[in-house]
Formats: structure tokens, C-alpha cells, sequence
């Protein structure tokens, strides 16, 4: 394909314009672009997004075919059972619209799948919150997504986790005025901060396949006020 790319440019005025890198999309370190345009092998969809959505400095767009099911998700809405963690981490990070529905008679041999194209175009500024963090947070609520926030989050492996991370932060930040902002809570254990937030009426019986990005990011905040982290 790369041959036929260049001999297709060869002579033209075109030639000195075009660069050619060969190599795995995933392993290769972009350069930079303002436009990426692309029909990406379906089963690195997922790793190629996230790549894009981390891409510094910021492109000005991306427009990309995927599998249905898969576009869907990026733009699918609390309450739909297409709505996961890579809806709300995409929908955290960019702006994504459905542009047109490609099927499969368009393609020789046709697949047993139907497509989609959709437009990327990430949000700049970036929301001021720690992704890594975040991601910690909707990891573990979108594992069991139908169960309540308590019932995900009151589990002894994942108090264990908090509880470390809470010890680790601790050590991390040990001066007197990030003592001092944490001190609500500081003499609590995880389980009983889980206790008290997942009570509070916002987030009382709910569940993380009906919340929205607004609900995880007070929900982030909340925990992270009281000294409880993710990552």
C-alpha cells in the first residue's frame, strides 16, 4: 500500500508535499497533524481513541470509520445500553458527532458487520481534572455499571485499594498545608468515607449507567475533598 501510495505522487508536483510513515499505528509516535482522516483495522479502535484523545499538541479534527456498535458507544447517553466507560472517558475529552451510517454492501467482500463515520474534535481547553485518576474512578464503576454506586464501591478489594492509595497520598503530601486541607475525614478509613458519600441524597441508589459526566466529576471531587483517591 505505502508503494502505491508513492508511485500514485511520483513526478507530481504533490511528491515533495507527501511523508509516508510506515509502521504500527499503536507503537508509532505521532507527529503533528491538524486533520486525521482514517478506516482503521476495527480491533484497535478502542487503543487507537485513547492514543488520539492524549495526542499533544491538540489536532483540529479527526474523522474515522468504525464499527457501528463501537461509533455508537462514543456518543451513547446515560440510560442506553451502549453507555460505558469509553463513552464517558470520549465524551470527557471531546466533542463527537455521528456524521453517516457505511454498509457493509459497500465493501468487496462485504463484512458481517455495518459501519460508521464519526468526527472527533477534542476539548480545548481539557477539563482541569486528573485522568489517570478519573479513569481509576470509572474503571471500577462501569465493571459492575447496573449495580449502585455502594454496592460497587463497598466491596474488600476495593476498600483495601482506596485505603492504600490513601495512605500512599498521605505520605506523598506530608507538610502542614495539605494536612490541613485534608483533614476533613483524615481520621476516617475508606469504607466509612464510601459510607457517608454514597448516602449523600446525589448519589443515594444510583447506579453509574444513569449517571452523567457532571454526576462522576462531583462524584470525583467529593471523594477526592475527603482524602480518597483513585490512582
Amino acid at each position: 500500500m505505502v508503494r502505491e501510495v508513492l508511485k500514485r505522487v511520483e513526478g507530481t508536483e504533490h511528491e515533495r508535499k507527501l511523508q509516508v510513515i510506515q509502521g504500527d499505528a499503536i507503537k508509532t509516535r505521532f507527529p503533528f497533524f491538524d486533520v486525521c482522516v482514517a478506516n482503521v483495522p476495527y480491533q484497535i479502535s478502542s487503543v487507537l481513541v485513547f492514543k488520539l484523545l492524549s495526542h499533544r499538541p491538540m489536532f483540529r479534527c479527526a474523522v474515522m470509520m468504525f464499527q457501528e456498535e463501537f461509533a455508537l458507544r462514543l456518543t451513547a447517553r446515560p440510560g442506553e445500553a451502549l453507555y460505558c466507560r469509553l463513552s464517558v472517558n470520549t465524551q470527557l475529552l471531546a466533542r463527537v458527532d455521528q456524521l453517516m451510517k457505511v454498509g457493509r454492501n459497500n465493501f468487496r467482500p462485504p463484512p458481517k458487520v455495518e459501519s460508521r463515520v464519526v468526527r472527533i474534535e477534542l476539548r480545548n481547553p481539557p477539563p482541569p481534572v486528573n485522568f489517570s485518576e478519573w479513569d481509576g474512578m470509572i474503571r471500577l464503576l462501569f465493571n459492575r455499571k447496573n449495580k449502585t454506586l455502594r454496592s460497587v464501591l463497598l466491596t474488600k478489594p476495593t476498600i483495601k485499594m482506596l485505603d492504600t492509595n490513601r495512605r500512599t497520598q498521605k505520605s506523598l503530601n506530608n507538610n502542614p498545608e495539605t494536612m490541613e486541607e485534608e483533614a476533613e475525614g483524615d481520621d476516617k478509613g475508606a469504607e466509612q468515607i464510601i459510607e457517608e458519600v454514597v448516602e449523600m441524597e446525589r448519589w443515594k441508589g444510583k447506579r453509574a449507567s444513569k449517571l452523567d459526566l457532571d454526576d462522576f466529576l462531583a462524584l470525583l471531587a467529593e471523594f477526592n475533598k475527603r482524602g480518597v483517591h483513585f490512582a
